[in-house]
């Protein structure tokens, strides 16, 4: 190895320790008063929460919006909302790692707790448009497998236990080092640890394990918002009969679910202050991710919406114009609004793709995913094909009480994650840094052409 080298290798490795104590692990150690107030607070809306829910088991689904023939409103929603924004981190973070993108290291750990946060939310939400919590039983006692219903429950069951394991599995080398340092309560990183010690043996099986889930919830991930396509299209219903539906809610889901990490990651990188590892480069590269994915939404809606305009069969077309023109017209051009002039227009110019501008597209992308969820849900439902009136939904304070609940239950989750672990891979960082520039050399070698000399060369060689 060269002095240049060298010395640049010493820069890259420098400052490790440094990392650790002063920013990630004592974090954890100095939480106190702002940790309890802000977590207070969120319970307090939590518990809100459930007191609007037992007075719904009290007295019913009448307490909502939901009538005849709306029979679908905020909750389910919802609950496809929530299960697309968890696309952000079993997809993202295990195509990076697949791809072994360097950049992604400070950001996969983030992206893996949104998963697991939201979709226990969103998996929760079917329960409370049931009405009755009981009858969850019956997927289990009269379940049928034709049903996309139970297809739908076992997709996302297995999503969850496949996301909860690829978050811990790499968590375990940086809750070691929580409880070598003394981090109280020490027994609870001691038994999460598993005896951890860093030991060539135990980090091969590490990545060994990593590798083996990474590829596995790839294609889980795919299926489950596939699925819940499923539970739309395999129905007659006008706007829901569909053969993209499956692509167009995958699509939908990573789009959504960049732009919710983004905002995450903006906000936590203030509040933490992180911006020595989260930089400008983790940001631009999410952004142009974040545009290439809405440039894909929009084909997939263009498409969806030139079918049925194109066929002009008359169930279809009342809900074209219902959405169109009629009563959720502010809905429907609010979300295109949101999902795509406002981040074209942002992500498009380098000049105004700042934290600031990726911030403003991002929060705009998750209201119109969540608009475009609501668009598919409640028009298609209010236009039936039987000779019904068309219906009208308007979601009571019980549903918004219910919605603020939700999403006060994932900012606590994410609160009390960072209570205790830390948000930021510490050996992942440790390892990019620790990597030689001679390996990054070869690697680029293996990419770039072959000098046109070496090449004559070898070729006279093989003559």
């Amino acid at each position: 190895m060269s002095s240049d080298e060298r010395a640049t290798r010493e820069e890259m490795t420098a400052g490790a320790p440094e990392f650790e104590d002063l920013d990630l692990v004592r974090s954890i150690e100095q939480s106190g008063t702002r940790f309890r107030v802000v977590s207070t607070l969120l319970l307090l809306l939590v518990l809100a929460g459930w007191v609007i829910f037992s007075r719904q088991l009290l007295r019913g689904l009448g307490v909502t919006g939901l009538n005849q023939p709306v029979g679908w409103g905020f909750y389910i929603v919802n609950f496809v909302f929530f299960i697309g924004i968890s696309h952000a981190g079993t997809l993202i973070s295990a195509i990076l790692r697949l791809s072994r993108a360097e950049w992604r290291r400070p950001i996969t750990r983030m992206a893996e707790v949104i998963t697991v946060v939201v979709l226990a939310i969103g998996g929760f939400h079917p329960v409370l448009d049931l009405g009755r919590p009981d009858r969850m039983l019956n997927i289990f006692t009269a379940g049928r497998l034709q049903s996309p219903l139970l297809w739908d429950v076992t997709s996302i069951s297995a999503y969850f236990m496949a996301s909860t394991v690829y978050l811990y599995i790499p968590m375990i080398p940086d809750i070691a080092l929580l409880r070598d340092r003394g981090v109280r309560p020490r027994w609870f990183y001691t038994f999460l640890a598993w005896g951890w010690q860093g030991t060539p043996r135990q980090r091969r099986v590490l990545n060994r394990a990593v590798g083996v889930m990474m590829v596995l919830v790839i294609p889980i991930a795919v299926s489950v918002h596939t699925v819940i396509s499923y539970i739309f299209a395999m129905t007659l219903q006008p706007g829901w009969h569909s053969t993209i539906f499956g692509p167009y809610f995958v699509v939908g889901a990573i789009f959504s679910g960049i732009a919710a990490l983004l905002v995450m990651m903006i906000v936590l990188r203030r509040i933490f202050r992180l911006e020595r590892y989260l930089k400008r480069v983790h940001f631009d590269h999410l952004a142009k991710l974040l545009l290439v994915m809405c440039l894909l939404w929009f084909y997939f809606t263009f498409s969806e919406y030139l079918t049925a305009f194109f066929g002009h069969e008359p169930t279809e077309m009342r809900v074209f114009h219902y959405k169109f023109s009629g009563p959720y017209a502010i809905f429907f051009w609010g979300m295109v609004v949101c999902n795509f002039v406002i981040p074209v227009g942002i992500l498009s110019f380098r000049r105004i793709r700042t934290i600031p501008g990726i911030l403003i597209a991002s929060i705009a992308v998750v209201i119109g995913m969540w608009l475009e969820r609501l668009n598919i849900v409640v028009p298609s439902l209010a236009n039936p094909r039987l000779p019904y009136p068309t219906g009208f939904y308007i979601p009571s304070l019980v549903e918004w009480g219910m919605f603020v609940g939700a999403i006060a239950t994932f900012i606590l989750g994410f609160v009390l994650f960072a209570r205790f672990f830390p948000l930021i891979s510490i050996w992942e960082i440790r390892e990019g840094r620790e990597v030689s520039v001679a390996e990054t050399t070869e690697r680029l070698r293996q990419y770039l052409p072959t000098p046109a000399r070496a090449a004559e060369g070898s070729g006279s060689r093989g003559g």
